[in-house]
């Protein structure tokens, strides 16, 4: 008789980050309120409409697909390996996670924190300038190619809040839904 195959293990909420001002990095906090719609309450992202200083230049209309970063903890431990040296918070993601692979979900993916919180996965970061000069040698750590020379961004998934409530370090992360049409992520 064959054995029944294991449950995956939740992923986990290493740290939660948060910044008032748009600055690189995120102060970490004992917890952060996300707020359906709206993102991360006290977070420079917060809003409806995209609060990315670029994006509101080009439209400020726009809706906000950038609510919350989430950053697995395994791309500090990576780029660590060569000698950069990056905190949780200092890429400025919201929630730092470990067990998950973020860049492996579909954009669609429903991801629930802890017991409540369901964020939904809109796409990658896209990284920029400013990691570079944050920390040099870090775009390139954070940027590679795939077999087909395709561009392969690892600084994380960006998401919108489809449940609110609170999230703090030690809250598991689990895929709460996958959607029937697999779409690869994109930088949003």
């Amino acid at each position: 008789m064959a054995q029944p195959t294991p449950e995956p293990m939740p992923g986990r909420v290493v740290a939660v980050h948060l910044s008032a001002g748009h600055v690189f990095s995120k102060s970490t906090s004992p917890f952060i309120e996300v707020v359906e719609g709206l993102g991360v309450r006290g977070d420079a992202h917060f809003g409806a409409t995209v609060q990315h200083r670029s994006r509101v230049a080009r439209d400020p209309t726009q809706p906000n697909l950038r609510q919350v970063h989430l950053l697995q903890q395994e791309l500090l431990h990576e780029v660590g390996r060569i000698g950069l040296e990056v905190g949780p918070g200092d890429m400025g993601e919201n929630v730092t996670t470990c067990g998950i692979d973020l860049l492996a979900l579909a954009t669609g993916t429903r991801l629930k924190l802890g017991p409540a919180v369901v964020l939904e996965v809109t796409g990658l970061r896209n990284p920029c300038a400013q990691i570079e000069a944050f920390r040099p040698g870090l775009l390139q750590a954070v940027l590679e190619r795939d077999e087909e020379g395709a561009l392969v961004r690892k600084a994380g998934v960006m998401c919108v809040v489809l449940v609110g409530g609170v999230v703090r370090a030690g809250d598991t992360v689990a895929i709460d839904h996958v959607p029937e049409r697999l779409r690869p992520l994109q930088p949003v």
